[in-house]
């Protein structure tokens, strides 16, 4: 197997399926002379990173096989409060005679059923025979999905500067009569400063609830916290939602309501997340933005579960879909809902520009180019000068520390930290810009406008020239910059994608931008309340789609939220790389939002995108049947006629449908769908295709996509290491299994390789615990800092992930 070194660690959430741990019971039978064995009942599954070998306490959500009102109701199934109450009742008694010690924190009934509990991790085992057990999932971490990015004062400020609202058409909608008013978003964050004189005017007397503190007062974290970093993020999300001041949100005259379930740092769990969802449903919420997520690439997570059954009830459920991309796969929930909406983050337009970086003594570097910068102004103002630039390795906050590059430019390599990391942490240092050169030969692909700090880019050759420069004394380095074009809208390379696991859907469901959005933030100083600054990140891409399902639903109160949210799909605008290519579906999805287009739709197809799901028949022709639904929203009788092509044409798909479809006005009818794979002339992976769907006037195009055998996942998609007496635990999660998994093992100071540890062969499906006694070639690694890689290998594919800095001592 190559050895590589990964451009960013993966944060893992770790899946633990316990198998068969119960005995066989006898009972007596009146007819029989000997005993009769009891058929043993089904054991419920567990998610999640569970170490059950632990007897620390630990705190999960159990879901109970009971179903939740919403649930019930929508199968046509009688449930009450007090049935639901009585079932969990009889759960929580029998999960508290199999375990010594245990308590029950919050309990869900309306869109979850179920409970959150603290146990010993060692007494889960017993939770997953108890009878009325349907699931036991980890009460996992969520973070924001952006960035703190650059304050801004408040004299430098009017509406127009928020230019996001505006390039997307929010405005047209405006002038249209639509401002979101009498429609009430949640925001599911960190909390939200009502006080902003931008924001007050968006909530009433009731602001929300607080689920950190557990009180009415969904207030952000402030400044000075003792139990942690203050933060921002939920009133930058309000502000892009519903701003109405000195900036103005996409919906202006919406209603806000504020859910604090993240708290000090940004940092929150499942148990507060589902039970913000269930109380924003219930206090009459008519659309919820939830800007947070994980690494979990699974559509049956808790919290999207729970997203699921808020849309079923006709709240629409807007979710961020991560910044771990730009990899396929990456997308995290709760971005990986069936239902809700999840969205991917773009840059609006911007410009480019050549560099030439020159060092002492006129040395230049043929692989200099820009690749980020957070305006032109900041980026032009290095243009001409000269500046002091200081080694900082891998860019972390660890590798700043005790180091000068206040006022100059900071040298980092790539690798470990994600890109936008590393200016955000030369930034914070004070550094006037960055050069960020590649880990491995050769020049990297990667533009990322908006980054923190004006950063230049090159090859592993050139930062190796940089720092051979710089042993010799050499460390002056200035600039040439010129402009050279525009770009128009593009997704950033940031944003996480698609596909999810086991659903084969396409996420995100549609972009919106996230790159240098102009919003609201908290000063916790009544004396200047007016507080601003750009972020960046899915998290301020997905407020942009909560503010237009605001107008939307105030224009169309008819409509439901299958109808929000296929007019936003179907209306979205294609998005283009720089060289002008066509980003693909689990990129952009269909595309970049037009509010406008959405009011004005005259049809409907739903769902918005397509999966035909795994084709696996070894020999032969594999045929499915499928449809989705098209609605006339004219007066007038429509012919429709649809046309379906994959990329590439390629051969071993067929798909036959209806070529002349009339649907009166106002009414709908069924598409049908017989797809025809011959998966024997295809190559493993999935194929991506388009439904083009004319009504002989206007057309626009239905992502689809299908997979054939196995699909092209990561073999390894996280890794999570823990100390032993014995050595390490590397838990990896490996989707199809793997034929062999290797540790290698890098200096994370020099990233020197140091050497391999064990090969591990035929693992099974899904998580894997790989114990390794910390020894390379015998002898024990010496005290450092290390990073760890597991490199998994099925069939002709190949993968690997690394884990954060490990130190030995």
């Amino acid at each position: 197997m190559k050895k590589r070194f990964s451009q960013s660690s993966i944060i893992s959430i770790v899946l633990v399926f316990i198998l068969s741990i119960f005995g066989s019971g006898a009972m007596a039978n009146s007819n029989a002379k000997t005993p009769q064995a009891q058929t043993p009942p089904d054991l419920a599954e567990i998610f999640g990173n569970i170490d059950t070998t632990s007897s620390k306490s630990t705190t999960v959500i159990v879901e109970i096989e009971e179903e939740s009102l919403v649930e019930s109701k929508h199968k046509g199934k009688k449930q009450s409060k007090a049935n639901l109450t009585n079932a969990r009742h009889k759960v929580k008694k029998n999960v508290k005679g199999v375990t010594k010690s245990s308590k029950v924190k919050r309990e869900y009934d309306y869109v979850f059923s179920g409970f959150s509990l603290e146990v010993a991790a060692d007494e889960i085992p017993n939770l997953l025979s108890v009878p009325g057990v349907k699931a036991v999932y980890p009460d996992v971490t969520y973070t924001v999905t952006g960035s703190e990015g650059i304050s801004i004062e408040q004299d430098a400020y009017h509406p127009e500067m928020a230019n996001s609202a505006p390039f997307i058409g929010a405005e047209q909608v405006w002038d249209a009569g639509f401002t979101g008013e009498g429609v009430t978003v949640a925001v599911i964050d960190t909390g939200v400063d009502y006080t902003h004189p931008d924001l007050d005017q968006a909530f009433g007397d009731y602001k929300g609830w607080d689920f950190v503190d557990n009180d009415g007062d969904p207030q952000e974290t402030p400044i000075g916290d003792p139990r942690g970093e203050e933060t921002a993020h939920g009133t930058h999300v309000s502000g892009t939602v519903a701003a109405n001041g000195n900036i103005k949100g996409v919906a202006p005259d919406a209603t806000l309501l504020g859910y604090r379930v993240l708290g000090p740092g940004g940092s929150g769990t499942t148990e507060n997340v589902v039970a913000a969802i269930e109380k924003a449903v219930q206090d009459g919420a008519d659309v919820m933005n939830l800007s947070l997520g994980n690494s979990l690439n699974n559509p049956d997570w808790a919290t999207s579960i729970a997203l699921d059954w808020a849309m079923a009830e006709g709240v629409v459920a807007v979710t961020s879909n991560g910044n771990s991309g730009p990899d396929n796969w990456t997308v995290g929930s709760p971005g990986t809902s069936r239902d809700a909406i999840s969205v991917g983050a773009t840059q609006l337009p911007y410009n480019v520009y050549t560099s030439k970086v020159t060092t002492t003594g006129g040395v230049t570097y043929e692989s200099d180019k820009v690749m980020g910068f957070p305006s032109d102004e900041e980026l032009l103002s290095l243009d001409g000068n000269e500046y002091e630039f200081v080694d900082v390795g891998l860019g972390g906050p660890e590798d700043f520390a005790g180091k000068d590059v206040e006022g100059k430019i900071a040298l980092i390599s790539r690798g470990a930290y994600p890109f936008v990391d590393k200016a955000a942490n030369a930034n914070a240092a004070g550094a006037a810009g960055a050069i960020i050169y590649n880990n491995e030969p050769g020049e990297f692909t990667f533009e990322i406008p908006g980054m923190e700090v004006p950063t230049i880019k090159m090859s592993l050759e050139d930062g190796n020239k940089m720092l051979s420069e710089l042993e010799k004394g050499n460390n002056k380095v200035s600039f040439e910059l010129e402009f050279a074009r525009e770009i128009g809208e593009t997704m950033a390379d940031f944003s996480s994608r698609g596909p999810v696991m086991d659903t084969w859907m396409i996420k995100p469901d549609v972009s919106a931008p996230g790159v240098n959005i102009v919003s609201t933030v908290p000063t916790h100083n009544p004396e200047n309340p007016y507080g601003y600054a750009s972020y960046q990140g899915t998290s301020m891409a997905s407020p942009h789609v909560a503010g237009a399902a605001a107008l939307l639903l105030e224009a169309h109160g008819d409509w439901n939220v299958d109808a929000i949210k296929s007019s936003l799909m179907n209306t979205a605008e294609n998005l283009f790389d720089a060289e002008g290519g066509q980003y693909p579906h689990n990129t952009q999805g269909t595309g970049s939002i037009r509010p406008l287009d959405a009011l004005h739709a005259e049809t409907l197809v739903s769902p918005g995108s397509h999966s035909f799901g795994v084709f696996s028949k070894e020999k032969g022709k594999q045929v499915e049947k499928q449809h989705f639904t098209v609605k006339n929203l004219s007066s007038n009788k429509k012919k429709y006629s649809f046309d379906v092509n994959f990329e590439g044409n390629p051969k071993g798909i067929k798909v036959s449908t209806s070529k002349n479809l009339k649907v009166n006005g106002n009414q709908s009818k069924k598409v049908n769908l017989h797809v025809q794979v011959d998966a024997g002339k295809l190559d493993p992976g999935y194929y991506e295709g388009t439904i083009q769907v004319s009504d002989g006037v206007s057309s626009f195009e239905v992502p689809t996509i299908l997979f054939v055998k196995e699909p092209d996942y990561p073999r390894i998609t996280s890794l999570d290491v823990t100390k032993t007496d014995e050595g390490y635990d590397l838990e990896v999660y490996l989707p199809g299994g793997a034929e062999e998994a290797v540790i290698w093992v890098y200096s994370a100071d020099t990233l020197a390789y140091i050497g391999d540890g064990p090969v591990f062969t035929n693992l099974k499906r899904e998580y894997n615990t790989l114990k390794w006694d910390g020894k390379i070639n015998g002898q024990d690694l010496a005290p450092g800092s290390y990073y760890f890689f597991v490199n998994a290998k099925k069939g002709e594919q190949e993968d690997y992930v690394n884990s954060d800095i490990i130190v030995v001592e």
